[in-house]
């Protein structure tokens, strides 16, 4: 599958910042597992046409959406743009409440707020290289032959929980 974009050639820090987020994220999943944690997350479905963005992370082997952990106190709506700007660096857009997720992926309940923004053209996009390192525009058909997290599958579904 060819990527929309690329990031940048990664440095040696890049590496490192992998390299800690691979191990961190393994950690996580076994800790996930033993505690079975309940997690906020906000992801962006970003349409450009009939099209939808997927970013791939350097940690895990699923595409996914924009997004990432609610932190406490903040809205899913402030953490669904405040992980556009770090991921892909989209500010300034109004994204659309279309519901919630739920599901136990990865060894913890997970509850995810889903957005919509719907595009004419993609802009440009800066990709962190450390935790998000390529995007893909994948049309419909596309979608149903690539690994996307669990999260992202059920949204598709439309498996919508109560809010």
């Amino acid at each position: 599958m060819p990527s929309l974009e690329r990031a940048r050639p990664p440095t040696l820090i890049d590496f490192v910042w992998r390299m800690v987020l691979r191990l961190g994220y393994r950690f996580a999943r076994v800790w996930w597992h033993l505690r079975r944690p309940r997690h906020e997350g906000a992801l962006v479905a970003i349409y450009v046409g009939q099209s939808l963005l997927l970013v791939k992370s350097s940690y895990r082997p699923e595409w996914n959406f924009p997004g990432g952990s609610i932190e406490p106190g903040e809205a899913p709506d402030a953490a669904a743009r405040r992980e556009l700007e770090e991921e892909i660096g989209l500010s300034s857009y109004t994204l659309r409440a279309v519901g919630t997720v739920c599901g136990s992926w990865e060894g913890r309940r997970d509850r995810v707020h889903f957005f919509e923004l719907h595009l004419d053209h993609l802009p440009e996009l800066r990709l962190d290289n450390r935790e998000i390192v390529a995007a893909h525009l994948a049309s419909p058909e596309e979608l149903r032959d690539i690994v996307l997290t669990g999260a992202v599958v059920d949204y598709l579904g439309k498996k919508l929980c109560s809010q």
